[in-house]
Parts: C-alpha cells; sequence; structure tokens
C-alpha cells in the first residue's frame, strides 16, 4: 500500500536512493510572461558530463494526456563547480548554459522528468513511462493534482510517495527549490547558485549598454559590470557577429580586461557607415571564454543597425498607389485558354492554369517569411514590410519570433485558417527555400496555409485584432484608409478557385471552407483596384509558386465570375499601354542627355537607378530636358495627371 506525504510545500518528495542527476530547481511561469523560465539540474560531483540524458516535459492537461511536449537533448553539455546545469530562456540571470526558447515550458499541473536515454524515445505525445527514469518533478501553480501523473511515476519502486508540488499561483516570482534530503520548498529563484547558499561563489558579469538601436555611422559604448570587485586581472573576450553582421561591420576593441580590485570596464565600438544596401543588421554581444566562478549575468545582448542605404522602388504604397509601372512577368499566353469561355467551364480553365499540378509549386509556411519580406517589401524602404491593415512600414526585422507582438509584425491569413479548414504539419517549419518545394493540386486544400497569394505582412496584434472575423465584421482599424480592401479581396477570392473546398459567399457563415462577405467583397474589389504594388508582389510570388493571382492580371475577370457578367462569354481585353504611350512621344534613345517631348500638356519626369534610388525629378516639363546624367541604363518615370508610364532609357 502506498502512502502519500501531503505536508504544506515541505517534505513532499523523498528519493530512497542516492541519484546521478536530480531536478534541483524549477521555474516555469517567472514572470507570467515566461522570459525568465528554466530547469535547474544537480549532480553528485561537479563539472559532470550529462552525455546520454535527456530532460523531458510532460503536459498533464485534460488535452495533453500526460504525453510528452518538448524532449532536450542534454548530450555535450556537463555541470558547473557547484554540479549545477541551468536548462533555461534568455531572461534568465545568471545566464543558462543551455538555452532554450521563452514560454515553452507549462505552468502545470505537469511534469519534468530526468531520463537516461535518447531524444528518439520520446517522441511528442509520448504518455509518460518510468522506463530509465533518473528522477522527476511534477508540479502546477495552484492547479489540483495531476493523479495520472502521480500514479504513473508512483510504479517506480526507486521512487516513494511522489506528490505534486506547487509553485504558486500564476504569475508567482517564486521557484521550486530541491532540499539536500529530496524535499522541495519554494522561494525567490536562485539559478546557478546552490538552494541551501553553500558552495563556490560565482561572480556574474552583466553587460549593458544605453540603446538598443544605432545608426550605421553611430559610436557607442559596451559596459562591463562584475557583481564583486575581481581579485585578479579579469581578461576576457567578445564577440559582435551575427548573420551578415561581422568584423567588416565595426570598428573597437573586443578584448577587455577588469583590473584588479575593480568591478567594471568598458569598449567603445563605432558602426561603419559603407555605401551597401545591406539591409538592417543585428549584432550579438556575447562573451566567448569567461572561466568559473565568473560567469555571464547576461548574454547575447542584441543591438540593431540601421541601414541608411536602402533603396526606393518607383511605385508606390498602396496609400499612395501607381499604376503602370510595373508590369505583369506572366509568360505569353497564359490566359488564352480562357477566351471564349463562361461560367462553369470559365471557372475550371482558370483553376486548370493556377493549380495546374505539373508547373504550381507549394512552399512552407516558414518559407513564406522569405516571400512576404520581398512580396511586401515597402516602396518606400526596402529594409521594411508593408503592414496590410495598419498602412504603415515596418522594419522587416520586427518578425514576431516570441509570445510578445507589439511593435512587431506577423503572417495574416487573409482566408482564416480556423475557416478553412486548413493548418501547418511539422515540416512546415523548415525554410529551405526556393528550389525546394512540394508536388500541388485543386484538391491539395493544405497548402491553402502557406499560399503566399492570400498572406500578408501584418501588424501581429491587429492580426489578433482581426482574429477569424469574415470581411465586413472586420474593416480595419479605425482611422485608416482602406487601402487594404481590394488587395484582401482578390487574395480571397483567388483561393477560392485555387482550391477546392472554399468558397466566398454572402453573409457570415459559420461553415467550415466558407468566407464572408461576398456582395462587400466585390465592392472592395471595384473601388480599390490592382495597382503597381500589387503586380509586383503578384510578380514576386509566381517567381517562388508559379502561379499567379489572375485577378491582378485581369481584374475584369471577378465580374465573370461573381459579379455582373457572370454567364457572359470571356474575351481577354487589348492592353492600353500602346495607347497611352502614343499620347506622349520622348526620344531620342539612346540620348546623349537631352530629351524631347512631344504631347499636349505639362509633363513631370523621374529618373531612378536601375535598383529603384530616385536621382532626379523634373517638374512641368513641356518641350525638353537636359537630363545632365552619366553614361548608363535608367527609368524614367513620365507622370500626367493620372496616368504614369515607366521607360528604361540609356545615356550614352
Amino acid at each position: 500500500m502506498k502512502f502519500r506525504i501531503t505536508a504544506f510545500l515541505l517534505f513532499v518528495f523523498s528519493i530512497t536512493y542516492s541519484q546521478i542527476l536530480v531536478i534541483n530547481e524549477l521555474d516555469s511561469d517567472n514572470p507570467s510572461t515566461d522570459t525568465a523560465e528554466f530547469v535547474e539540474i544537480k549532480s553528485q560531483t561537479p563539472n559532470f558530463s550529462t552525455d546520454g540524458f535527456i530532460l523531458v516535459f510532460f503536459n498533464g492537461s485534460a488535452s495533453g494526456n500526460d504525453s510528452s511536449y518538448l524532449v532536450i537533448d542534454l548530450t555535450g553539455y556537463e555541470t558547473d563547480n557547484n554540479g549545477l546545469l541551468v536548462v533555461g530562456s534568455p531572461g534568465v540571470s545568471p545566464f543558462p548554459q543551455l538555452l532554450i526558447a521563452e514560454n515553452v515550458i507549462q505552468n502545470g499541473a505537469d511534469a519534468v522528468a530526468i531520463y537516461q536515454d535518447v531524444p528518439s524515445a520520446f517522441p511528442e505525445g509520448t504518455v509518460a513511462n518510468i522506463t530509465n527514469l533518473v528522477d522527476v518533478l511534477i508540479y502546477d501553480t495552484s492547479d489540483p493534482d495531476d493523479l495520472g501523473l502521480i500514479d504513473i511515476f508512483n510504479d517506480d519502486p526507486n521512487f516513494v510517495d511522489i506528490a505534486q508540488i506547487n509553485e504558486g499561483s500564476s504569475g508567482s516570482v517564486n521557484s521550486i527549490q530541491r532540499n539536500n534530503d529530496g524535499t522541495y520548498f519554494t522561494a525567490l529563484p536562485t539559478p546557478r547558485r546552490l538552494n541551501d547558499g553553500t558552495g563556490i561563489s560565482i561572480n556574474p558579469v552583466t553587460i549593458s549598454v544605453s540603446q538598443n538601436q544605432y545608426n550605421e555611422g553611430d559610436t557607442f559604448d559596451i559596459t562591463f559590470t562584475s557583481e564583486s570587485n575581481v581579485t585578479a586581472d579579469l581578461n576576457f573576450d567578445i564577440t559582435l557577429s551575427n548573420f551578415g553582421f561581422n568584423t567588416t561591420d565595426f570598428t573597437g576593441s573586443t578584448s577587455l580586461t577588469i583590473l584588479n580590485g575593480q568591478n567594471t570596464t568598458s569598449t567603445t565600438i563605432t558602426l561603419v557607415d559603407d555605401a551597401d544596401d545591406e539591409g538592417d543588421e543585428v549584432l550579438e554581444i556575447r562573451f566567448s571564454n569567461l572561466v568559473e566562478p565568473v560567469v555571464p549575468f547576461n548574454n547575447n545582448i542584441e543591438v540593431r543597425v540601421v541601414d541608411n542605404d536602402f533603396t526606393i522602388a518607383p511605385w508606390g504604397t498602396p496609400i499612395s498607389p501607381t499604376t503602370g509601372i510595373v508590369q505583369s512577368t506572366q509568360p505569353e499566353g497564359y490566359y488564352d485558354s480562357l477566351d471564349g469561355l463562361s461560367d462553369v467551364a470559365l471557372r475550371q480553365a482558370l483553376q486548370d492554369i493556377i493549380a495546374d499540378p505539373n508547373i504550381v509549386r507549394a512552399h512552407t509556411y516558414a518559407d513564406v517569411i522569405d516571400i512576404l519580406k520581398e512580396a511586401d517589401q515597402n516602396p518606400e524602404n526596402s529594409n521594411q514590410v508593408w503592414l496590410v491593415y495598419s498602412e504603415e512600414g515596418r522594419a522587416k526585422l520586427d518578425l514576431q519570433t516570441t509570445s510578445s507582438n507589439t511593435g512587431k509584425w506577423n503572417r495574416e491569413h487573409t482566408f482564416p485558417r480556423s475557416r478553412g479548414g486548413f493548418n501547418d504539419i511539422e515540416e512546415d517549419d523548415i525554410a529551405d527555400g526556393i528550389s525546394i518545394f512540394w508536388e500541388t493540386k485543386a484538391d491539395s486544400l493544405r497548402h491553402a496555409n502557406s499560399d503566399a497569394h492570400a498572406l500578408r505582412a501584418a501588424d501581429a496584434a491587429e492580426n489578433s485584432t482581426r482574429g477569424n472575423q469574415h470581411y465586413g465584421e472586420y474593416v480595419g482599424p479605425s482611422g485608416t484608409l482602406g487601402s487594404f480592401r481590394g488587395d484582401v479581396a482578390r487574395g480571397v477570392l483567388y483561393l477560392e478557385i485555387r482550391y477546392n473546398g472554399l468558397e466566398i459567399v454572402n453573409g457570415f457563415p459559420s461553415t467550415t471552407g466558407q468566407l464572408g462577405d461576398l456582395a462587400i467583397l466585390l465592392d472592395w474589389h471595384r473601388n480599390d483596384p490592382p495597382d503597381d504594388y500589387e503586380m509586383n508582389r503578384n510578380n514576386v510570388i509566381y517567381n517562388w509558386q508559379q502561379n499567379r493571382n489572375p485577378f491582378i492580371d485581369q481584374p475584369d475577370l471577378v465580374e465573370y465570375i461573381w459579379g455582373d457578367n457572370v454567364g457572359e462569354v470571356w474575351n481577354q481585353q487589348l492592353s492600353i499601354d500602346d495607347a497611352e504611350i502614343s499620347i506622349i512621344s520622348i526620344y531620342p534613345n539612346p540620348t546623349k542627355g537631352r530629351l524631347y517631348i512631344e504631347g499636349k500638356d505639362f509633363i513631370n519626369l523621374e529618373v531612378y537607378s536601375v535598383e529603384g534610388r530616385l536621382l532626379k525629378s523634373f517638374e512641368r516639363v513641356k518641350n525638353y530636358v537636359d537630363l545632365d546624367m552619366s553614361s548608363g541604363l535608367y527609368l524614367l518615370k513620365v507622370i500626367q495627371e493620372q496616368r504614369i508610364i515607366t521607360k528604361t532609357i540609356i545615356v550614352e
């Protein structure tokens, strides 16, 4: 017969034998944003290799079924001079030896266990068991006991009377800490320090900078402060490199010394202002060679470096739209098979083009991030994406990667996943690039999850506000111009044709696969026609997916499928570009510098480099203009009233 001790927080967990490793401390909910959660492991002897051990987390909720949700391989790590190994998120201080993401440790009622095993022994969803078990802690944040987990682990003859330990109510500042006799208590967290206050004293060093963002050309100081004065000169190195940011991007010393008897030193870093359009970057300040008992208090401190060499596109944003500058990259004859068709036959022929399994490609949901960085690039700043609902630019670096969405952007499904009945799979977490893709067809509804024609860069908080509302229920943030409305209408109408199982209907339906409101979306399409921004994103996505949104290339098709011309025969309209160009004649091309203009009215001219940088502008030009530019290839934007034409010119 088993006996359970239930004394208040203390003396709830007795071990009947000496263990190699134990769970020494757990903080699953500190603070409530979960930026400083950790598990601390303790070995019998210091500097103990944890090769061959794993840390497994079990979900004790009703939906979790006491099954594994996270496995951490401890191979390659060892405990410190006090026999401690901290596995934690970046907000833990002193800094963890094994870093995990924020907000991954669940609050309970759950369990965390050490096994002497391989990670593959616990695929996600594996029910808790006692095979090769080394230690376990069942815990909660003022939740009822998980009797299932308790019964499972009490079946191990090496453990006696395992009980569930309460860390405290949600948001508690306490952690669960192990006494030397195997019982547990709660107190303020003590990561990398023995719970009883004994052991070798550590001396954490803090990295600090006055700002988290600087411009190229700026100079700033990095200060390092130890908790206690050092008793001998402390020499250490730091690195700043991070992805594209490297030693060519800054000057300043990265080898430092805190002198004997002191506790601080600093270095001055100057960011190189080069002429390269590298995009905004992030440098990462991190220690490279601290030796115990000196340890990092914090680490991997990120500082954004804003590149001032961004480019500006010759076309406008959705709130300052232009047309006629960006030309469709559709292959010749792409829509020819539609001519002479109507109604159901027209729909089917259109689907045959944009869902052709021999041509069209599907990419992962992670790939969509790279697609949107290009397709939704802000025309006014190549280092930003344009946010669909809030109508503003946002740094590409501000992609949401944690639970915090303030000031971040993420991927918005214009056709909400919960309404479409599609979702991601494990393979969707891998961004494997443009050259690796799935074959896809009209019945591949799951691929709608990552179809970039219907995904947009959006302010993360506004994305949450929209939720899964139908359009019409959701009309965008107050005070904005609604420049997104035609764009999202064409995006979801595309999905209906592209995938079997999706439909745009009138009203606000609750049936999976349906989205509303059709009448409102048709009005949005008519009142906000395609512009250069939308044509550019259509071209970018076509490069990845090998299909296009036809309602951007041929907007009148909407009327023949849903609108005023349903049942009528479709034939492509002739291009009006030639007619527009004939109104204004500009010559010669190539030119030695002077361009002559023939037309009825004054025009404005803007000259751009081929990279999209505005070089010169001329207002109210009538007969001719002298460019006075060096030899080369340029883009000439001709503006007359509401008509905009872009031409390529050569200066000899």
